[in-house]
This record gives structure tokens, C-alpha cells and sequence, in this order.
């Protein structure tokens, strides 16, 4: 089974390196990476194009980015990698073995933010309680989906937020996700910029917004 990891980036020179550095394993196992340069204004598609199956320039935004990245893409399943979020040595064995030949399947990881904080751990645990208690699950959390199951949803809606919610309202209707106990770890910086509390009201407030019906262009200028 090949896997077809695509990877959004804007402006990423600095962490694409070596995060792709990481990923060089996966390719020797046969398995592919994409990057999607959404208008890199820095070195990123210079540093990645050697390090990459296929290197591709598109618009801004993840939506539109991983869904070009998906058209190009050759594996059974896709898998939707942040460029701030760094996969278990074992997470593609771990996907590989959740999946039979000629399943439609779904899922993610739990995760682990990168800091140092006792506040993080609590974060982290109900960000994985929450995802497995409502079936969503955030791009966070690498979510993967298997080529013919992606083809049917018809991709990620061209929203500039809360795609990752939106195709996971679809996708659950089909079948609840594979949830894998090992854990990616993702960047706790935007917690730590913009303190912990705040970034935990910011996020559940635009969610509670998007659930009720908000415009996502109107949430992605108050998230920016």
C-alpha cells in the first residue's frame, strides 16, 4: 500500500528542511511526498523541489492547495501533513495496518504539542477526547483518507477555513474514523504567541461560529 503524504506550505523555508529531511525514510519505503507552495514569497519551493516527488505552485489556501496536491497524487491513501506537524516513526506502518485492500476509510492521529507546559498535556488530552468523542478531527492531527473514499467526497470544500471540520462533517456520514493512539507532534506555537487561554477561547469560538452557521472568510480574518 503506498501512501501520497501532501503537504500544504506558505512561507516555510525555515522548518520545510529539515521537516522534510524527516520524511526521506518514507520515500525509500516507496511511498510519495507532495508540497503545495501556496505563493512562497521565501526560498520554499528551492528548498523542497529535491526532497519531493512533485513540487507544485497553486493559489493560497489549504483547501485549494491539498486538493491540487491530491490530483497529482499516485498512493492508495492520502495523507494531509501540516508542515508544523511531525509524524511517529511508526505512523505509516500504524495507518498501513488500519486499512484492508479495498477499504474506504478515514482517520487521524491523536496528537502531542510540542512545548513544555502542564497546561499543554491537559490541551492536548482534550483535543484527543474531543476528536474521538465527536468524530472530528483537525488537519492537526494528520488526517488521512484513502484515495477512492477522498474521490467520492469530491475533496476539501475551497473554504479559507475550518476545511478539515467541513470534510470531516462529510466524511463521518459515510463511516466513523480510524482513530490511531500513536501521536503526532504539532507546533505549540500559536499557543505560546498568543497565550493559552485566548488561543483556547479564540478556537472554540470561531468553531461554536462555523457549527451556527458563520461565513468561513469572515472566521479566517478574525483567526488571522
Amino acid at each position: 500500500m503506498r501512501i501520497s503524504i501532501i503537504i500544504p506550505v506558505l512561507n516555510e523555508a525555515e522548518a520545510l528542511t529539515a521537516h522534510l529531511q524527516k520524511l526521506q525514510i518514507a520515500r525509500a519505503q516507496g511511498h510519495e511526498i507532495i508540497v503545495v507552495d501556496g505563493g512562497s514569497k521565501d526560498k520554499s519551493q528551492h528548498l523542497a523541489e529535491p526532497q519531493v516527488d512533485h513540487m507544485l505552485a497553486s493559489k493560497p489556501g489549504r483547501a485549494v492547495q491539498m486538493n491540487k496536491g491530491a490530483e497529482v497524487a499516485s498512493g492508495d491513501v492520502f495523507l494531509f501533513l501540516h508542515i508544523d506537524t511531525i509524524l511517529p516513526d511508526d505512523g505509516l506502518a500504524a495507518i498501513i495496518n488500519s486499512i484492508n485492500p479495498g477499504d474506504s476509510v478515514w482517520g487521524r492521529f491523536d496528537v502531542r504539542l510540542s512545548g513544555n507546559r502542564k497546561s499543554f498535556r491537559v490541551i492536548e488530552t482534550m483535543m484527543n477526547w474531543r476528536s474521538r468523542i465527536s468524530g472530528i478531527a483537525t488537519g492537526d492531527q494528520a488526517i488521512f483518507i484513502t484515495r477512492n473514499l477522498f474521490q467520492r467526497m469530491h475533496g476539501f470544500a475551497d473554504i479559507p477555513l475550518m476545511e478539515d471540520v467541513e470534510i470531516c462533517r462529510r466524511l463521518k456520514k459515510t463511516r466513523s474514523p480510524v482513530c490511531l493512539p500513536q501521536r503526532v507532534v504539532t507546533s505549540s506555537r500559536r499557543w505560546e504567541l498568543r497565550g493559552t487561554f485566548k488561543t483556547i477561547w479564540l478556537m472554540w469560538r470561531l468553531r461554536l461560529a462555523y457549527w451556527l452557521g458563520a461565513d468561513p472568510s469572515s472566521l479566517a480574518r478574525q483567526y488571522r
